[in-house]
């Protein structure tokens, strides 16, 4: 086993005893776990933290964490093919803000062995969503989502809907655009769940208290929030410096009973995987 992939591993356990689920009988493996990353697009102004010299350590903090389905943000074509590349039993989908596959995905990752792709699609956060590349609201950069229906492989098979996005970046320039673009995701979730339990993964580049987090909660859950255990700390982005800042990503559920949230911070000495801390939520079904 090589230093990072341990390193990550026991980084891993460590979370687990913050919960308390190590040490007593194994716990039963919930009904769906779900992990959220901004994966930190390919910078070549990164130096020490560019993707080829952090790759080896993302991949041992997703293994380590074992998610069923991972909602991704800034994630590249390059970043993807090295992430299934490497774990081989996940698959991964989406398209780029554009339309292709040059620029930033919403790529979801998912495990092949566990879920079953159903039916996907994407729209633009934009008042032409369907228009590829559509700006929204004053944003300087293409918005999107991308959204897949699953089932589990597992009996008693079930199915939930996950919608993956990433809104704008800017402070206070881009608080329009972040809240109508919340607004315009509430509005199409219940037409592309159809009922299902419904997962959204996202950087909101929003604080918990703020219109476009107030908007999507008013329909969804905040796992962090509810949560009957939590692990790690609160604020997600932290720049590739450790010291956690802004909670700014989210896993908000509708139809789950949130057993746990955890923020990893699975770090080699100064490395990091990305800029922003994953988050790992155990959820169960509340309708079975």
């Amino acid at each position: 086993m090589s230093g990072r992939r341990s390193r990550a591993l026991r980084l891993f356990a460590a979370a687990t005893i913050g919960l308390g689920l190590v040490g007593a009988a194994p716990a039963a493996r919930p009904d769906l776990r779900v992990m959220t990353f901004n994966v930190r697009y390919l910078n070549p102004d990164d130096g020490a933290n560019r993707w080829a010299d952090r790759r080896a350590l993302f991949v041992a903090t997703v293994r380590a964490a074992d998610p069923d389905v991972i909602g991704t943000q800034e994630l590249f074509q390059a970043q993807g093919d090295d992430i299934v590349r490497a774990l081989p039993r996940f698959r991964w989908l989406g398209c780029d803000r554009f339309g292709g596959h040059a620029d930033e995905h919403m790529g979801i990752v998912y495990r092949r062995d566990r879920l079953r792709l159903l039916r996907h699609g994407r729209f633009w956060l934009s008042p032409t969503p369907s228009r590829p590349g559509s700006l929204g609201w004053g944003a300087t950069l293409p918005r999107m989502a991308n959204w897949g229906v699953f089932e589990t492989r597992a009996t008693p098979r079930w199915r939930f809907l996950l919608l993956d996005t990433h809104l704008a970046n800017r402070d206070s320039e881009d608080a329009v655009a972040r809240q109508r673009s919340a607004a315009l995701i509430a509005r199409r979730l219940p037409a592309l769940a159809h009922g299902l339990p419904i997962v959204l993964t996202a950087d909101l580049n929003a604080v918990p208290d703020s219109a476009a987090h107030r908007r999507l909660t008013a329909l969804l859950t905040d796992v962090w929030e509810q949560a009957e255990l939590r692990a790690g700390p609160a604020g997600t982005f932290h720049d590739f410096t450790g010291v956690p800042g802004d909670r700014i990503d989210y896993i908000l559920v509708r139809g789950f009973r949130p057993v746990s949230a955890r923020v990893l911070t699975d770090h080699d000495g100064a490395r990091y995987p990305s800029d922003h801390f994953p988050v790992v939520a155990d959820l169960d079904r509340t309708a079975r």
